[in-house]
């Protein structure tokens, strides 16, 4: 109990560090930018413009790692998977999974919770176009695998989009291919499960699901020992 509580103290530390982190001055200048120059429907709100935080359930035995908050997204409402298409994708998912209470995620008071799962990224700013640069990666992965390491009850860890899976590749010292719906055994027991990020153009291609989603946290349950919750 000790060693878990520690744990947990550090992660919270961890998150605080996030939040104040200024290693990629690039995309700091960039979020705050979108913030201060918002799209019509957007305007007259206060964007968080700032490093995203995790999301979720320290305890929990399923991690999900997205790739990064989206510019009117998570850089708006401070949260992840909130306040775009990709994030609404993502929770009908998750909802329909029985992982979370509501199908959509629009602010950070809009009552949303989850369950059984902690869900964080690769980068915890929002890239322009989408695109980090390398460096950018190499700047937030320090925090990712650090992070991983903290979680003490982690079975199942969930890859949203090539980014993502090769960044737990890293922290897990693997190399499997990139497939959706993949599942790799890790050398210490847990899984590795791959899937296409749930992007609007993802989903409007047909390349992604929301039921192929479903499925995929469907089977991380399964693979959770949460079956039937």
């Amino acid at each position: 109990m000790q060693a878990t509580d520690e744990r947990l103290r550090r992660l919270r530390e961890l998150q605080e560090e996030i939040l104040a982190c200024n290693r990629c001055p690039r995309l700091r200048e960039f979020d705050v930018k979108v913030g201060l120059n918002p799209p019509r429907r957007f305007r007259g709100q206060a964007y968080w413009s700032r490093p995203v935080p995790s999301l979720g359930d320290p305890l929990a035995p399923i991690v999900i790692v997205g790739m990064a908050p989206a510019p009117h997204g998570g850089n708006r409402t401070g949260r992840m998977f909130t306040g775009d298409q990709s994030g609404n994708n993502f929770f009908r998912a998750l909802y329909e999974a029985g992982l979370a209470n509501r199908p959509v995620s629009v602010s950070r008071d809009d009552g949303l919770q989850v369950y059984h799962v902690y869900i964080t990224a690769a980068l915890h700013c929002a890239p322009p176009d989408n695109r980090p640069l390398r460096e950018e990666v190499e700047n937030c992965f320090p925090y990712l695998r650090e992070e991983i390491s903290l979680l003490p009850n982690a079975k199942v860890f969930v890859a949203l989009g090539r980014l993502a899976f090769e960044q737990l590749c890293r922290i897990f010292n693997v190399r499997p291919e990139f497939k959706h719906g993949a599942e790799y055994r890790l050398p210490d027991g847990r899984w590795l499960i791959a899937s296409y990020h749930p992007s609007p153009r993802n989903v409007n291609t047909g390349t992604l699901t929301i039921e192929g989603l479903r499925a995929i946290f469907e089977r991380a349950k399964e693979l959770a020992g949460l079956a039937g919750e």
